[in-house]
């Protein structure tokens, strides 16, 4: 066996590396490695501060919205309690409503007053308006609001139908009643 002798080309190691001709091991001789790796820190460190930066940033919406405001009551002891809402739920079958035919189209009340006894309003016999209506409003008597326009939701009404009820509803007989639905021709396609 002959062994080769080394050549001054590789750094004297004679495995053919390619180290820096001065026998250190360093690649190119002029400290690359080590530059590199700093700057590779120096962008790690920079990304991880964006980052965190994005990531603590309060989120920022399009709306201005103004968040409810609620005044805390104080208790006998002296010390506040948290503010409360009572919503007290009507169910349907007390609520009496009476729907009346604003329009030249035959049983449209009675149509409208099946949908609302399927949702379990308390339903009159329908009825006809004296007048003849474009649009549909559905009329509520004091404390009926709420009920009155859950009523106009059903029937796809805009809130903007729901009014109080007062001596100028179109229809006779009803002062006793808790809503009256006047069904206007805008309801006639839906029928």
């Amino acid at each position: 066996m002959t062994s080769e002798p080394p050549y001054p080309g590789h750094g004297g190691s004679g495995h053919g590396g390619s180290g820096g001709g001065d026998g250190s091991g360093v690649r190119g001789g002029n400290g690359i490695a080590p530059v590199r790796a700093f700057v590779v820190l120096v962008l790690f460190v920079v990304a991880a501060i964006a980052l965190v930066a994005v990531g603590t940033r309060p989120t920022v919406s399009g709306d201005a919205a103004t968040p409810p405001t609620t005044t805390p009551t104080t208790a006998p002891s002296g010390h506040k309690t948290a503010p409360t809402t009572t919503t007290t739920t009507i169910p349907h079958s007390s609520v009496t409503v009476v729907v009346a035919n604003a329009t030249q189209t035959n049983g449209l009340a009675a149509h409208y007053s099946t949908v609302l006894t399927a949702q379990g309003w308390a339903l009159q016999a329908p009825v006809d308006a004296a007048t003849t209506e474009a649009t549909s409003s559905v009329y509520y008597a004091a404390g009926q609001q709420a009920a009155a326009a859950s009523i106009a939701a059903t029937l796809g009404l805009k809130p903007a139908v729901v009014l109080p009820l007062t001596s100028a509803v179109p229809v006779t007989g009803v002062s006793t009643d808790d809503v009256v639905v006047v069904a206007g021709s805008d309801l006639v396609a839906g029928s």
